[in-house]
């Protein structure tokens, strides 16, 4: 699969943007589907931060799953695999929480859930990053197999509420 180079210089800008509505302390707009990402850089050992769509959650067992939609080249996927102990923010709620890529069939079917749940969320966010994807639950599947799908496990909460 060619994934997409991640943008860079002033074409990053609207990638970064959430970032900074969360330092603001406005996270909480960006609802239950995002979540920000903080990691340590795999090279320089600071501070990196990303915003994520969430494609999956289950906030009663502590778990999000996310996808690296540049594929395998995103700085904060290949971080995460470096040092997995991460900190994730969703809404107003801060965590502790421990990165793992799900494995090939894992990513499939959460891929194909996703799909099924966002009809119009894969086609759109495939379109946007340039990825041609069939469209049919096989097609999806195949999709899942090769794009790197994240999973936070969420160790302890670091405070109940950020308001």
């Amino acid at each position: 699969m060619n994934f997409p180079q991640p943008p860079r210089g002033i074409k990053a800008l609207p990638w970064r943007l959430p970032i900074l509505i969360y330092r603001l302390g406005l996270g909480w707009m960006m609802g239950k589907g995002f979540l920000l990402l903080e990691h340590i850089g795999r090279k320089s050992g600071k501070l990196r931060r990303a915003v994520l769509e969430v494609v999956s959650s289950s906030p009663e067992s502590g778990r999000y799953y996310v996808v690296s939609g540049f594929g395998p080249g995103s700085h904060w996927y290949q971080n995460v695999l470096h040092n997995p102990q991460v900190t994730i923010q969703v809404g107003r709620k801060r965590f502790r929480a421990t990165a793992q890529q799900l494995p090939p069939e894992q990513a499939a079917k959460l891929m194909l859930t996703y799909s099924e749940e966002h009809p119009g969320n894969l086609k759109a966010l495939s379109s946007l990053l340039g990825y041609e994807i069939e469209l049919t639950p096989q097609g999806i599947q195949d999709f899942g197999r090769e794009i790197p799908v994240i999973q936070f496990s969420v160790d302890s909460p670091m405070s109940e509420d950020l308001s």
